[in-house]
């Protein structure tokens, strides 16, 4: 059986995404479509409005065959990890395609800028010297690439493109990938056309704007109690006084940015209030955000040190099609496969529960309990 896969967060799933699995489905119509999705949590540092179980049923919903977790240890780390073990998971479940939304949609281009920042000698020179001047990473990233060769690209989702393709030579994958083209803006608050952002449809449903234009009805009946970053503020900041003196203990808190928190987190009244004020040339707003959920969540460095690789297949659901896809591919695969998280014991699980008992902390009840429960009482949704 012959398989495409999709990297994605579905935060949340909107129209943009149904027209991503359509030009799949019409480009590779006999192939299964296979998914690794992060979970509660995404690499923009973001909690996700739904949780990882309706982002499941609806992916399932929509053409997706197999619906595979990124392990929070990764899903929240910068661009590099996350491509790095979303295509690890990839070569394992050995799909042939790779596809991907692109601003350029130059699948040639982006190939070329992934070889020059594989086997350039100028090029880590370049971003070196760019980071020590002060720029963040993705400003010295595409000021390298364009010294070099002359072309520009500096939009998100064709530098996540660049890192999965970076990613598939590294590992001398077979992954073939293949860009199809982004419509909209990926970080713009408007809402725009039928196929916004999922950036501007967060941005409107905080402000109690209409979405349904921009996503499917079913999503709409998911997004009832959405969860946002900003409610989590009063957590962040509990945990922020409550360890002032070992901030630095905490995953991606480095270069002394733990002063800067301790001088502006008594007098900041929300969390974009704190990033405002902390903010440098350096540490991008998604940086920071990251580093925030790290330590909602007491991820710590030292901790952090024993998950350098993925060492087991997690499941949140498949089709029929995806099942047999499995039953296949399983002889094959390194690692277990998991699909009851009570059998099989792993500290990147216990990571899983410890983040999902955060993400339901602003709810209340039955619900709050429910949602905890979910993480280790659910088994793959079936469709």
């Amino acid at each position: 059986m012959h398989s495409v896969g999709i990297i994605c967060e579905y935060n949340p799933f909107h129209n943009g995404h149904i027209f991503h699995l359509n030009e799949i489905k019409k480009r590779f119509p006999n192939h299964s479509i296979v998914l690794v999705m992060s979970g509660n949590f995404t690499e923009r540092g973001d909690v996700s409005v739904m949780n990882k179980w309706d982002k499941t049923e609806l992916a399932l919903s929509y053409g997706v065959d197999l619906v595979v977790e990124l392990p929070f240890v990764f899903a929240t780390q910068s661009a590099d990890i996350f491509a790095k073990a979303s295509i690890e998971i990839l070569n394992m479940l050995k799909v042939d395609y790779l596809v991907f939304g692109s601003e350029c949609n130059q699948i040639s281009r982006l190939i070329e800028l992934a070889k020059i920042q594989l086997d350039h000698p100028k090029y880590h020179k370049l971003v070196k010297q760019y980071l020590e001047e002060g720029t963040n990473y993705p400003t010295a990233l595409s000021k390298a690439l364009y010294e070099i060769s002359g072309k520009r690209i500096k939009e998100p989702n064709d530098i996540l493109g660049l890192t999965y393709i970076r990613e598939i030579f590294k590992t001398n994958s077979t992954i073939q990938p293949v860009c199809i083209p982004r419509n909209n803006h990926y970080n713009g608050t408007e809402l725009e056309g039928t196929l916004s952002s999922a950036t501007s449809i967060r941005h409107a449903l905080q402000n109690h704007e209409d979405i349904s234009p921009y996503v499917p009805n079913k999503t709409l009946d998911y997004l009832k109690h959405p969860h946002f970053t900003s409610d989590y503020f009063p957590l962040l900041k509990y945990k922020i006084l409550s360890d002032m003196n070992h901030l630095d203990q905490y995953q991606t808190v480095d270069e002394g940015i733990e002063n800067r928190i301790r001088k502006f987190i008594i007098s900041s009244k929300s969390l974009d209030d704190l990033i405002l004020k902390i903010k440098t040339k350096r540490y991008t707003y998604h940086k920071l955000n990251r580093m925030f959920t790290h330590i909602i969540c007491n991820v710590t460095k030292e901790e952090m040190k024993q998950f350098q690789k993925i060492e087991y297949i997690r499941i949140l659901g498949f089709s029929r099609k995806g099942r047999d896809l499995l039953k296949q591919l399983k002889p094959s695969i390194p690692v277990p496969i998991v699909t009851n998280f009570s059998s099989y014991h792993h500290p990147m699980l216990d990571m899983e529960l410890r983040a999902t008992s955060i993400y339901a902390s602003i709810l209340e009840g039955k619900e709050q309990i429910d949602m905890i429960e979910s993480e280790y009482k659910n088994s793959p949704i079936m469709k």
